[in-house]
């Protein structure tokens, strides 16, 4: 009587009895990589990066109306804050958009919002350019130039034929020192552009608080002409930052200091001198 021994490998026999496993049909893994690609989608748009849309001209000609850009949204949560001369999207800090018409997306659009590939219609965002952070002073008087900390800017970015400043009494004149944790924006067209100088009766005095900005816009992403970077103008590469308290009362100390101790060294070797003719 033979049979299998004791202990016997039977694997590659039974393996010749099995039909070979089909492959899954692409219908069938579809929905499954539809599902993927929508949970990317929903984590880029949510941490990275999201498309948003111009919907007016207060950013021209940096900006023009209907160009698409995409917005860094990663930074901000390694606690990157805004800088000065940054294009940032925020939003609504205190119906700024009170009374704009939002208009109502079709299935497919309301779709690609949701996964990022387009801005979301419900979303009350707006866009600026950073002008000052916390402990700037900015001011504004006659038709300009714009003062940060004193220092004049030269904004090369500023619509042509428009000033830097307005010459209304209704925010075009102003001095104002950013408070900690706010922004003050200012749009690109300046004689086009209700930002922080026409909002200065709201609750945040028209300063925008950093936990509302969404993030930095890094790219114009459509149409296609117009691709670019939107890098920080290099106006704003001079050293802008106001002087702590501490500092300028360190620098005006100094004199002081030198001057009181050159006078008591004066008088010592006055004591001494005399001393020695005495004796």
């Amino acid at each position: 009587m033979t049979g299998t021994p004791e202990g016997a490998d039977t694997s590659d026999d039974e393996g010749e009895g099995r039909p070979p496993k089909k492959p899954r049909s692409f219908w069938k893994e579809l929905p499954l990589l539809i599902g993927i690609a929508l949970v990317l989608a929903l984590l880029i748009k949510t941490f990275l990066v999201q498309a948003f849309s111009i919907p007016s001209d207060s950013m021209q000609n940096t900006l023009q109306q209907g160009d698409r850009v995409l917005v860094d949204k990663l930074t901000p949560w390694f606690g990157s804050e805004p800088e000065r001369g940054e294009v940032v999207v925020f939003h609504d800090p205190d119906k700024w958009l009170f009374g704009e018409p939002t208009p109502e997306p079709n299935p497919v659009q309301r779709v690609l919002s949701w996964i990022g590939l387009m801005p979301s219609a419900e979303e009350k965002d707006l866009i600026k350019r950073v002008v000052g952070v916390a402990g700037d002073t900015i001011e504004c008087k006659n038709t300009g130039p714009l003062k940060v900390n004193g220092k004049a800017l030269d904004e090369s970015y500023v619509y042509a034929g428009n000033t830097p400043c307005t010459v209304d009494d209704h925010g075009g004149q102003f001095k104002v020192t950013v408070p900690e944790g706010k922004i003050w924006v200012m749009g690109d067209h300046r004689q086009n552009s209700l930002d922080s100088r026409y909002h200065q009766n709201d609750k945040n005095e028209g300063f925008v608080p950093v936990d509302s900005v969404v993030g930095r816009a890094i790219v114009i992403a459509w149409p296609p002409t117009r691709w670019a970077t939107l890098p920080v103008p290099d106006v704003f590469d001079q050293n802008l930052s106001a002087a702590a308290p501490g500092a300028l009362g360190l620098a005006g100390a100094v004199p002081l200091v030198l001057w009181r101790r050159r006078r008591l060294l004066t008088a010592a070797d006055r004591r001494v001198s005399g001393s020695r003719t005495a004796g």
